[in-house]
């Protein structure tokens, strides 16, 4: 059995007009070549000379890419960035830290956070509610669970084929549905501090044992207990208002009625999500997604929300009041400070040459304890008449560019000759029933504020290194933290690349 390769990965979903240029770029080259033109036309070399260099300048900024961005546009980010620290705008603290009262269902989150509502919905099955995920700035409806899963870091080749293949019919069949379009995989690691284990020790420890089995189990417990890493993963599956609209009034309309519309969805994604290897299903409630964005900010709490709920202490289940950080002071270009931690967040730039499935598993490789580390993997699955759309725009453009490089004796080059048979790859997989996936792949590192952010950032890089290339999220980080870190379904940018 060969092994399954995603290729094509960097291939961008809308084509550029000329040489690489964008719209507006191309627009803004235009106009700024005019005053140059009309120096020549009217005599005036010398000022044609000096216009050249000043406008040579600016199509520079406008047009030359720089850490993924033209620097016009990190220019505006910057005064953006700065203007927001002045004014005290990036910088947060929660109501309840400043004593102003709040309702305890009335979710207190920062930044990208604050369009977002979380109302519940009704009991699913008897699984009791479920949170609903309501985006109010893009017009999205969701819900998110945590899954039990053993991990692919141990699996054969063959079976690594066979849960790729799984994963593609599960998003193909997201592309079938009517009401969601969109799937968000979560995974990571939560910093252990034995608490959990001791609590579970000292229910299950019996009296009798012999005292050197209980030194040596002590012995362990020091050896390799500090070094324990646990994992989370999530998935949350989200649909556009536009489409909830009709079934969500067909049952009855309001909250309940796009609840009882998604509800017929995650019915058909268990089982699909369990032949992944997934043990268990949990919807998460009201708290369970309270106690999820929670620990996402501050993964300390984590402990002790376990240890009052192996107690049944009164406030072992999270209000949604309580679930963000208590402050987040204003981040700085490259790092996001909440609740006594510091994050750093990338994007996960393909390679060339395509991925295999599990090959994203070095970037959850905690370096030290205390650590913690995040992958998140936002999909969108194209409609059959966009994905038609958009292969039929990528061999036209394919076919145009090969015919004028004929027509003016260049030569085609490797890259050409791959783009051309990338387009015709896809276009054969969508007429035989396939669909097209738009993906964005977040990664991120957690550390003690006290800690040096740079040298961990440093580590996840270099784990990096070799298989995908990491786009540090500069002047974005507190936004780039919600899409690495919290299982939420923000992630996913309007424009970005496509896989089939």
């Amino acid at each position: 059995m060969s092994t399954r390769i995603y290729r094509d990965l960097n291939k961008r979903e809308r084509s550029t007009w000329m040489l690489g240029l964008t719209p507006v770029q191309s627009v803004a080259c235009v106009l700024l070549i005019l005053p140059v033109l009309w120096a020549i036309s009217d005599g005036r070399f010398a000022d044609a000379a000096l216009l050249l260099l000043i406008c040579g300048a600016v199509a520079g900024l406008v047009v030359v890419p720089v850490r993924g961005r033209p620097a016009v546009r990190w220019m505006g980010h910057f005064v953006l960035f700065q203007v927001g620290i002045l004014t005290g705008w990036s910088r947060w603290q929660s109501k309840a830290a400043a004593g102003v009262p709040v309702a305890p269902d009335e979710p207190d989150l920062p930044g990208v956070l604050a369009r977002l509502a979380f109302p519940d919905g009704p009991p699913l099955r008897d699984a009791g509610r479920v949170c609903l995920i309501h985006d109010t700035g893009d017009g999205r409806w969701g819900a998110t669970a945590r899954l039990t899963h053993s991990g692919a870091g141990m699996l054969s080749d063959e079976q690594c084929e066979r849960l790729a293949a799984r994963l593609g019919t599960l998003l193909l069949s997201l592309g079938h549905r009517e009401v969601v379009d969109r799937m968000s995989l979560l995974v990571r690691t939560v910093p252990d501090d034995g608490t959990e284990y001791e609590l579970w020790r000292a229910k299950h420890q019996v009296s009798t044992a012999p005292p050197l089995v209980r030194q040596s189990s002590d012995e362990l417990d020091r050896a390799i207990g500090s070094l324990s890493v646990r994992h989370e993963i999530f998935v949350t599956i989200s649909g556009p208002e536009d489409k909830l609209r009709k079934p969500a009034a067909a049952a009855g309309g309001g909250v309940d009625g796009r609840a009882l519309a998604l509800y017929r969805v995650l019915d058909g994604v268990e089982d699909p999500l369990k032949s992944l290897g997934v043990r268990s299903v949990e919807w998460l409630d009201g708290a369970g997604m309270a106690w999820a964005i929670r620990t996402g900010f501050n993964p300390s709490t984590r402990s002790a929300l376990a240890a009052a709920a192996e107690h049944g202490a009164e406030g072992a289940k999270l209000e949604k009041a309580a679930a963000g950080p208590t402050e987040a002071p204003s981040p700085s270009p490259r790092a996001y400070s909440h609740d006594g931690y510091t994050t750093a967040s990338y994007t996960v730039l393909m390679p060339e040459g395509g991925t295999v499935f599990g090959s994203l598993g070095p970037l959850l490789a905690v370096r030290a304890a205390g650590e913690r580390r995040t992958v998140a993997i936002h999909y969108e699955v194209m409609d059959s008449h966009r994905a038609q759309r958009a292969v039929r725009a990528g061999r036209f453009r394919s076919n145009v560019m090969a015919d004028w490089k004929g027509r003016k004796g260049f030569n085609r080059s490797a890259m050409d000759e791959r783009e051309a048979g990338g387009a015709r790859a896809q276009e054969r997989a969508v007429a035989a029933g396939h669909t097209m996936v738009r993906f964005a792949v977040a990664a991120s590192v957690t550390v003690p504020r006290e800690w040096s952010i740079e040298d961990h950032a440093a580590r996840l890089e270099n784990d990096a290194s070799g298989r995908f290339r990491l786009l540090r999220l500069d002047l974005a980080q507190d936004s780039g933290f919600v899409v690495a870190v919290l299982p939420v379904g923000i992630g996913l940018p309007r424009h970005r690349r496509g896989l089939t």
